[in-house]
């Protein structure tokens, strides 16, 4: 074995050092993805049977060894079927992240007061809202499916969009940098969720965390019953919020890389 080591070092080149680092980003760039999640544990089962496929490979294990490589094209199939959300996010990001200046994000910050304000009007009075900030993934494909809006994002254009009986306040209000992209947008509604019984017929909260499941959007929740504020990230959802909480829990969000 020793041998060996020492064979592969002297035929070492450039380009096996270029794809051990590839490779290195890759899982880093993955393992960064699925943190905080539920693939995460997942996949460090999935390690774990890897490294017992090299034990028991070395150590001339043959039965176990037989059965790990005979599992291995259904961790395959398991691997997609339950990392799909997560592969989905991965292709997604790959085509559409974006580099963001800290003088961008400071000028996201001082409009998002409006996007505070708003919120705690329609907390106070209780009208209900749907509002999913863009992070990095692009939400272009559903601010198509609603109505464009392309307006400065201020209180009194975000209050008048989810007044009641207003054309457009049943969907989601989508915002992109420092402007109102779109009202009125349909969001996904999430595969699973962890919401008790007496969340299964609100479909803003459930909207919120498709929206948040599929991407990496920020999406903020009044509800027009208790004018409870909530926060959607990752699949996540934050409730009881007031105006500060929600203000550094989302500041915090678009900020973190």
């Amino acid at each position: 074995m020793l041998s060996n080591i020492i064979n592969a070092f002297s035929h070492f080149a450039i380009s096996d050092l270029i794809d051990i680092l590839l490779v290195t980003f890759i899982l880093y760039y993955i393992l960064l993805l699925i943190k905080d999640t539920k693939a995460y544990q997942m996949a460090i089962g999935f390690g774990i049977i890897g490294l017992l496929f090299l034990v028991t490979q070395w150590g001339k294990l043959v039965v176990s060894n037989s059965l790990i490589k005979n599992f291995a094209p259904w961790a395959i199939i398991a691997i997609i079927i339950l990392f799909q959300g997560e592969i989905r996010i991965f292709l997604t990001t790959l085509g559409s992240r974006s580099l963001r200046a800290p003088a961008f994000m400071k000028s996201i910050s001082e409009k998002l007061e409006n996007v505070f304000l708003a919120v705690d009007y329609l907390s106070a009075n209780k009208i209900g809202a749907l509002i999913a900030i863009e992070k990095e993934i692009s939400l272009k494909s559903y601010v198509d499916r609603g109505t464009k809006i392309e307006g400065e994002l201020t209180k009194d254009l975000l209050v008048s969009l989810f007044y009641p009986n207003s054309p457009l306040h049943d969907g989601a209000v989508i915002i992109q940098g420092n402007r109102i992209s779109a009202a009125g947008c349909l969001l996904p509604l999430p595969a699973r969720h962890k919401l008790g019984e007496e969340y299964m017929a609100r479909t803003r909260h459930l909207a919120a965390i498709g929206l948040s499941q599929e991407t990496d959007a920020a999406v903020i929740v009044v509800s027009e019953q208790t004018g409870r504020i909530s926060l959607a990230t990752k699949g996540n959802l934050d409730r009881g919020l007031d105006k500060e909480r929600l203000k550094d829990k989302l500041l915090k969000y678009l900020q973190k890389k």
